[in-house]
């Protein structure tokens, strides 16, 4: 299966991801009414850091996904996917709004992470759009092994050059 054909069967019976995207931010806000002001204590902290990854991995996926079919693709905005697209990043801004009125981000287990995983997503998609606009194009014979550690290495220098500038 392929991620077109994901999307299309995620199109034709989008209730579950309906569900998953509505009930996130509905269990938060129940979270909120049940322990406020105490967010930031043992067993609240871990379930709001499990409601974050729940909620942050497919909506970075969706903003990611978005920025490549709208900067690469040169896919219209009339073209974009209401469950796929949209709704993970509202159930994200919602769920981060009501966690964040009842305890500070910088309590809860993992944030960081999550956090540094946004920067260095969207810096790596900042640098490929500046590539592709620049439209270098080289021709090599180096092996694809050499080309793989190159890339790898770039990403460290990425990854650990942001955790100190944003730290």
């Amino acid at each position: 299966m392929t991620l077109g054909e994901f999307f299309v069967k995620c199109g034709e019976s989008p209730s579950l991801i309906i569900f998953y995207f509505v009930a996130i931010p509905a269990f938060a806000f129940i979270l909120y009414m049940w322990a406020k002001d105490e967010g930031h204590k043992s067993p609240w902290n871990y379930i709001y850091s499990l409601l974050i990854y729940l909620v942050c991995i497919p909506g970075i996926f969706a903003i990611t996904l978005s920025v490549y079919l709208f900067m690469f693709e040169r896919k219209s905005i009339f073209d974009t996917d209401i469950y796929l697209q949209i709704l993970p990043l509202l159930s994200m801004a919602i769920t981060l709004w009501i966690i964040k009125l009842n305890v500070e981000f910088k309590r809860i287990p993992g944030f960081g992470r999550i956090s540094s995983l946004m920067m260095v997503i969207s810096v790596v998609m900042g640098l490929l759009w500046i590539l592709e606009k620049t439209h270098i194009f080289a021709i090599t014979f180096v092996p694809f092994q050499y080309v793989a550690i190159i890339m790898l290495a770039i990403f460290a220098v990425i990854f650990f050059g942001s955790k100190r500038v944003f730290k």
